[in-house]
């Protein structure tokens, strides 16, 4: 709760019990920025939309932030058009993708459509090759294979 008042993104992946997708938060605005490969909406897994909607109620408690019951439920949920998957494995890669280029351009907005700088249809063999590499370089530097 240090700096509870200064925006930020909290991210957080979420397994739905076989596939990975990535919530970006900005509690402060109450934004869940919600990106899935697969295209689904939140409310194909109701259970994490009641989890997070508890978690950012749980903190506008703790900044003893008081809303009328119409603004109980102002959280404000945004499905970003990422790029999508063409298979049924890559959906942990493409979650950790996500999550790189969001934090390599600093931003604390998603735009719907993604960001201009990443924008495509799907990520090509060797943007997810690119991803899974650097993330056995970090398993290996972190001593986790040895």
């Amino acid at each position: 709760m240090d700096n509870k008042d200064a925006e930020k993104l909290f991210f957080i992946p979420f397994n739905t019990g076989g596939h990975w997708l990535l919530l970006a938060i900005n509690p402060i605005r109450e934004i869940v920025y919600y990106l899935d490969s697969l295209g689904n909406d939140w409310t194909t897994y109701p259970n994490m939309k009641v989890l997070i909607d508890t978690v950012l109620q749980a903190f506008r408690a703790q900044r003893d932030i008081q809303t009328s019951r119409r603004g109980a439920n102002s959280i404000t949920w945004i499905k970003v058009a990422c790029p999508q998957q063409r298979n049924q494995i890559d959906c942990g890669y493409f979650m950790l993708r996500f999550m790189r280029d969001t934090l390599a351009l600093g931003r604390l907005k998603i735009p719907t459509d993604y960001f201009e700088e990443f924008k495509c249809a799907f990520y090509t063999k060797d943007q997810v090759d690119e991803i899974k590499e650097e993330w056995c370089q970090f398993m290996i530097e972190l001593n986790v294979c040895s």
